[in-house]
């Protein structure tokens, strides 16, 4: 009998508060400006963000009291709500369209991304499958096409929206997750170039897609129209040198740089704290990921070591593809930065699965 810790790992609780407190100071000075232009309230954007913040810390304190196992018995039916989301999302009049996407499900401003919850129903299943049937994960028709076809069908419902981030994150920790189950890394290598001919597909089927890539290409071949937030996020960048222009002195949020309080805020962020605070803030990431894999390698259980890989997958590859498309080094896809960018269901859902995290941390061996 493993006997719980009496308090959940220090580091990865303290890397998850860190960053959590620098994303609320830098929401507000992102949007300080956007706000008071667009609402007449300087505070419109953060007062919102701390609502779902301390929902989220609830959360997160209620799921990181509250055994692990439990969430095993809920996933099938976690899953099975999610896929209904997911459908009814998709019906005219009933989702809502926001940045040319049918992905959200509310009245007026507020509402919740069903992909969002997706993200997390769809760990705590395949945790629970995989943990179950890891003896015949190695054999590609019975035990890795069933997985792999249960995230394709999600997949294929998020992208019908369309919303090609919030499907990539989930493609890609549901992928380290049936990775670390024990699958077989010839069958992934080909399931990986029939992924990449779709993905080819996907983009070609939409000439915005094929814009993204080309100008991550040569942003400055079409400078007011693919390239721009690539170009303007790197003007905010390269100003900020080492130390930064300080704090609130951004220069780009002032209507040079969209939306700059969710998918760019680290652009603001190495704008105004520098190098130094960039780096920083990706180290606090960096803690953040090597204590969850501590955690998942520490679990007593397979189910409680594969959930604490996927929800680590999704925090570590929204990282790797966000700063990735703020610095150029990949086509824009919406993707928000964890626990920094300006989001509602996206912070509150993240926040409840850190809370699980932390809650597999305090079983460890």
């Amino acid at each position: 009998m493993v006997k719980a810790r009496s308090a959940p790992d220090i580091w990865l609780l303290a890397a998850i508060g860190l960053i959590l407190a620098i994303g609320l100071v830098m929401v507000y000075s992102a949007s300080a400006v956007l706000a008071f232009h667009e609402y007449g309230d300087r505070f419109y954007f953060v007062k919102r963000q701390l609502l779902f913040a301390g929902l989220g810390i609830g959360a997160l304190l209620f799921t990181m009291n509250t055994h692990y196992s439990v969430w095993k018995k809920w996933a099938p039916a976690a899953i099975l709500i999610c896929f209904g989301l997911l459908v009814i999302v998709l019906i005219p009049g009933i989702g809502v369209v926001r940045g040319g996407a049918r992905s959200w499900l509310g009245i007026s401003s507020f509402g919740i991304q069903p992909s969002e919850f997706m993200k997390l129903a769809m760990i705590l299943f395949l945790a629970k499958w995989l943990s179950e049937k890891q003896q015949t994960i190695t054999q590609f028709t019975k035990g890795l096409l069933p997985p792999l076809g249960l995230v394709g069908l999600a997949f294929g419902l998020i992208m019908l929206q369309p919303d090609l981030g919030s499907g990539t994150v989930m493609l890609g920790a549901s992928i380290i997750l049936i990775f670390t189950a024990g699958a077989r890394m010839a069958h992934l290598g080909g399931l990986a170039m029939l992924g990449v001919v779709g993905f080819v597909g996907l983009i070609l089927a939409a000439p915005y897609r094929l814009q993204r890539i080309t100008s991550f290409l040569d942003p400055w071949a079409d400078p007011l129209g693919g390239g721009y937030q690539i170009i303007q996020s790197l003007y905010a960048i390269g100003p900020g040198g080492l130390v930064g222009l300080g704090l609130g002195m951004s220069r780009q949020k002032y209507s040079y740089l969209p939306e700059p309080q969710t998918d760019f805020i680290f652009s603001i962020v190495a704008e105004e704290l520098g190098f130094i605070g960039g780096a920083t803030l990706i180290l606090l990431f960096l803690v953040l990921i090597w204590r969850g894999m501590r955690a998942a390698i520490s679990a007593p259980d397979t189910f409680g070591s594969l959930l604490a890989v996927g929800i680590t997958g999704i925090v570590g590859v929204q990282v790797l593809i966000n700063i990735g498309v703020v610095i150029g080094m990949m086509p824009v896809t919406g993707i928000t930065l964890p626990l920094i960018s300006y989001g509602g269901s996206s912070l509150t859902l993240l926040l409840t699965a850190l809370g699980i995290l932390l809650n597999i941390s305090r079983y460890s061996r």
